[in-house]
């Protein structure tokens, strides 16, 4: 049996596959993300968390934020490791995730619009060209944390329409002291911001959130997968919530900005699962 991980900020998505190439459980537990937590973090949420069967396994496959370098991926190994009794470990990016999910075996520009956003250019084996997505002070172009956090700024600032802003306090029963609580002194504030990317889109008809939604993803395009130049002739295909829920948007984005739509799934587990199905045999 093989196990596959698919983690993000949020939650993450196990998904078990047999020999016979027939997925047989899945489930999801928290996020796990190595740069906001400690392995003793991570082995907690799995204790206490993950429903599936232990194995034994002939391979685990974890792809997940966070995992950038070996230090960071050397922080999910060591309790996968004591949790499943195999040495058989296998960490990579998300953003890896996204490529063999969207690309397979083929080259292609890949993107993740979730909680977080980054993106590529992929030969259909590696990772040969990235931008750093930066985290959501410093990047995040298009994310939903980056959402959340804009319409927090604008309705805090008034910066929205009356009525929206009405309907959002009227909603949410938060105020302004709670909010700035929640982003500067609690843990997790990519979280809190993006839970609010559901009255975005529940709102998606109004032209400022409309605007706000369409300007974050042209940002992301511009600022990061114009610098690739295959994205001239190679179609963009993403994977992500956000990306997803807000997919005309984006599709609008796309062609404003002059590039070509591709592939847009919610998420990636799916693309992987096909892609470790057909890799199987080569463990």
């Amino acid at each position: 049996m093989v196990l596959v991980a698919d983690s993000g900020s949020t939650k993450t998505t196990w998904c078990i596959i047999k020999r016979d190439l027939k997925i047989f459980e899945t489930c999801q537990t928290s996020g796990i993300n190595p740069f906001l937590q400690s392995p003793g973090d991570i082995s907690g949420t799995l204790r206490t968390e993950f429903s599936l069967s232990r194995g034994p396994f002939d391979a685990i496959y974890f792809y997940g934020a966070g995992c950038a370098n070996p230090e960071k991926n050397e922080k999910v190994s060591k309790p996968l490791r004591e949790l499943f009794a195999t040495d058989n470990i296998f960490v990579f990016s998300d953003l890896m995730a996204a490529a063999r999910s969207l690309c397979g075996d083929n080259p292609g520009i890949a993107a993740i619009l979730g909680t977080g956003s980054n993106s590529c250019y992929y030969d259909g084996k590696d990772i040969c060209k990235h931008v750093p997505p930066l985290g959501y002070i410093l990047g995040d172009e298009g994310s939903g944390t980056v959402l959340g956090r804009k319409l927090l700024s604008d309705i805090l600032k008034n910066q929205l329409p009356d009525k929206l802003c009405r309907a959002f306090f009227n909603k949410y029963k938060i105020s302004p002291e709670e909010i700035l609580d929640r982003i500067y002194r609690q843990p997790f504030p990519n979280r809190f911001m993006a839970q609010f990317t559901h009255f975005i889109a529940v709102h998606i008809e109004n032209k400022s959130l409309y605007k706000l939604v369409k300007e974050s993803f042209s940002e992301f395009l511009n600022r990061n997968v114009r610098q690739f130049p295959e994205a001239a002739h190679l179609p963009l295909n993403f994977t992500g919530s956000i990306g997803w829920y807000f997919r005309n948007v984006l599709e609008d984005a796309v062609v404003s900005s002059g590039f070509t739509t591709g592939v847009i799934t919610r998420e990636p587990m799916e693309g992987l699962l096909e892609y470790h199905k057909k890799n199987y045999h080569a463990i």
